[in-house]
């Protein structure tokens, strides 16, 4: 299974700081990355990390690419709510380039 992986660097999650929520998202997804032996695709080799953080971004790669992915796997709802209410069509779209979207939820946040 091939995949990708967003983490929101601008959220504070239930009140703790930017930095610390990006280390509890990181976390959080590479675990479970791991333990469902997902492989990260990287679609543009210029990108320094393996995550997307920027969710245009990534709808840009992806339709430069053109190509159909496994999953997209996010922390949870609140990292993305922002990005659905602005951009509805582009959510969309986005969404149409995944077989499936993945939400964790993590139960000590």
């Amino acid at each position: 299974m091939n995949g990708i992986y967003y983490i929101n660097e601008s959220i504070s999650l239930s009140g703790h700081s930017k930095n610390e929520s990006i280390q509890f998202q990181k976390n959080a997804l590479l675990d479970y990355i791991k333990d469902q032996h997902i492989q990260i695709t990287k679609l543009n080799r210029y990108q320094i990390n393996d995550h997307y953080s920027i969710l245009h971004a990534l709808l840009y790669d992806l339709k430069k690419k053109g190509i159909q992915m496994d999953c997209l796997i996010l922390f949870a709802p609140e990292v993305i709510n922002e990005f659905i209410t602005t951009y509805p069509a582009r959510w969309i779209l986005l969404k149409s380039f995944f077989s499936e979207i993945i939400l964790l939820r993590a139960s000590s946040f």
